[in-house]
């Protein structure tokens, strides 16, 4: 199957973005893929703000979404946005990084005003950066994702089930494209 990379944006080492992904990882693990996760905030801060394209830790970056056939980019809404520390590390990618990438952009926060976040900041972005096939997003309320005391997620029921029907969509999409295949006839 495929190489996802699991993106989290979230500054928080408690946060239920990260906690929902690495939840989501599992089902996408038990449906045959090779999940690599990354917490951005684990990445040095010093190589992030000051744009450090050679640290280590940015090379390595870079080879991780490379490497991977799918992306999941998962974020919390912070000013109606995706966070400034997932936008730090996009910026030290290549321009066009996600070529040939399907990409599943999720997103958590506090209030639906925040829903649109990912079709009018998030989508645009991984756009410009040339993914091929960017499937349906999806926004989850904070409310609906309680962290149990082994650190794992539980997600409400109605929360769960659009989750995993966009996680499944996702993972259908990284099979082969019709068109790649096509243009290798």
């Amino acid at each position: 199957m495929a190489t996802v990379l699991s993106l989290s944006g979230s500054p928080s080492a408690t946060s239920r973005t990260a906690r929902l992904l690495r939840h989501l990882d599992a089902r996408l693990t038990a449906q045959g893929h090779e999940v690599i996760p990354l917490d951005v905030r684990t990445l040095p801060a010093t190589a992030l703000l000051g744009a450090d394209f050679s640290h280590p830790a940015i090379v390595r970056a870079k080879a991780l979404v490379e490497q991977a056939d799918g992306v999941v980019v998962g974020t919390p809404v912070y000013k109606a946005a995706y966070s400034g520390l997932l936008k730090s590390l996009l910026d030290l990618l290549p321009q066009y990084a996600l070529t040939g990438k399907t990409v599943l952009p999720l997103a958590t926060g506090g209030s639906v005003a925040h829903v649109l976040a990912i079709d009018y900041a998030l989508r645009p972005v991984l756009s410009s950066m040339g993914a091929s096939h960017i499937v349906q997003g999806w926004f989850t309320l904070d409310k609906d994702i309680t962290v149990e005391p082994d650190g794992g997620v539980r997600v409400a029921a109605g929360a769960a089930e659009a989750l995993e029907q966009v996680v499944d969509q996702f993972s259908a999409a990284l099979g082969p494209h019709p068109t790649v295949l096509a243009a290798a006839s």
